[in-house]
């Protein structure tokens, strides 16, 4: 018998760790991780499977216009349709369009200090062809402005500039504020705050734990 399904979303600005929280959920309750950008890539290159059938939660993240695009952790190894991974809901339309595609049963919002986000997102360097992030800060490479894995020039997106960080912040937070209202009336919104992930994942894992059962305890982290 196939598993009850679990449709959820992380929601964030730029840079608030959402990336971080998926993985996390991946490891505690046995789900497997696939990002939109990663997703993306690979559509380009040619195709999908079958739209999956089990537990999913996504993210929605920042693509290079700062709006959210989400990520997809499920049970399984099928791979996303494309219609489960087009950029939404980056506004109030796209978040009523989702509702027409499935229900969503819980929607979990980081909150994360302006300046937090504009420190991080100015540090932040990528490795194109992979996606992988690195933070100057926290998390970074090896070698200085090389990609651990393939040894390839790591680069600075555009938007992740100074000068470009606190006009994406804005547009995040106008387009997401009705969309998280639309969430808050339904009784499914979930908000978090702070400034370290390592600080908000503990309440995430409890909230999460009473919704599904953990594979992975979480002192095991």
């Amino acid at each position: 018998m196939a598993s009850k399904l679990l449709r959820a979303v992380v929601l964030g600005p730029p840079g608030s760790g959402k990336g971080t929280v998926c993985e996390r959920i991946a490891r505690s309750f046995g789900l497997q991780h696939l990002s939109s950008g990663q997703f993306l890539r690979e559509s380009l290159g040619g195709g999908c499977g079958e739209c999956p059938r089990g537990r999913s939660v996504g993210s929605a993240a920042g693509p290079a216009a700062g709006g959210p695009c989400p990520a997809h952790l499920r049970r399984g190894s099928a791979p996303l349709c494309p219609g489960a991974c087009t950029g939404f809901p980056r506004t109030l339309g796209q978040a009523k369009a989702l509702d027409g595609i499935c229900e969503l049963d819980l929607v979990i919002s980081l909150n994360i200090p302006f300046e937090t986000l504009k420190d991080r997102l100015s540090a932040r360097w990528v490795h194109p062809g992979s996606g992988r992030v690195y933070n100057m800060d926290f998390n970074p490479p090896q070698v200085q402005g090389i990609d651990d894995v393939t040894g390839e020039p790591l680069v600075q997106r555009q938007d992740d500039r100074p000068e470009a960080v606190a006009a994406r912040l804005r547009k995040y937070k106008d387009a997401a504020k009705p969309v998280i209202e639309l969430y808050k009336s339904r009784g499914i919104l979930h908000s978090f705050s702070g400034t370290e992930t390592n600080k908000i994942w503990p309440y995430v894992y409890t909230l999460l734990s009473s919704k599904i059962p953990p594979v992975l305890l979480d002192k095991e982290h």
